[in-house]
């Protein structure tokens, strides 16, 4: 089923040291990303992606059916549509050649974050998600999360505040 193309908004051009949060949908819901292979092959060229476009990825989060990002542009030139483009075309390309699959529904969805909306607590957002889904019970529990530029206790650090990491596990980082 093909739905309608998400509007970006008109009078802003998406370039530039903004942030985000941006939701990419697997193909169909299908629950893709519930194994370490997965995650890491599709992990690897979203840094790529943002590595090469200069954005740092603030935090994800890997979903069963669902990736969530929080990025930022890194330089005055940053393109988060040409950062969207290249991240889901490398991620899907490779992991079409891997498994002979489609990985993305067409279409993403983002959320320009406003000056006034604090970033921390669109991370903690993003990381309290396997929690809302009832697949664990603490935000740390959780595997397929992390960021390209915070260690996963800096990470926790930074959404929920310098006590809140206390004997956090440090995997999964950039």
């Amino acid at each position: 089923m093909r739905t309608e193309y998400p509007k970006h908004l008109p009078a802003f051009s998406y370039v530039g040291y903004h942030a985000y949060s941006l939701t990419f949908c697997a193909r169909d819901r299908a629950r893709l990303f519930t194994s370490s292979e997965s995650v890491y092959l599709v992990r690897s060229q979203i840094l790529r992606a943002a590595e090469s476009e200069s954005f740092d990825v603030v935090a994800y989060c890997f979903m069963p059916d669902h990736l969530h990002l929080v990025v930022q542009g890194a330089r005055e030139d940053s393109d988060l549509k040409a950062f969207v483009k290249l991240a889901k075309q490398l991620s899907g390309f490779h992991y079409r050649q891997k498994t002979g699959s489609a990985l993305w529904q067409r279409y993403s969805f983002e959320h320009v974050l406003r000056d006034d909306e604090d970033l921390a607590i669109k991370v903690r957002y993003v990381l309290e998600n396997p929690v809302r889904a009832g697949i664990v019970v603490a935000p740390a529990d959780y595997t397929y999360l992390g960021s390209s530029v915070y260690e996963v206790n800096e990470l926790f650090d930074f959404a929920y505040g310098r006590s809140a990491s206390a004997g956090r596990r440090t995997t999964w980082s950039a």
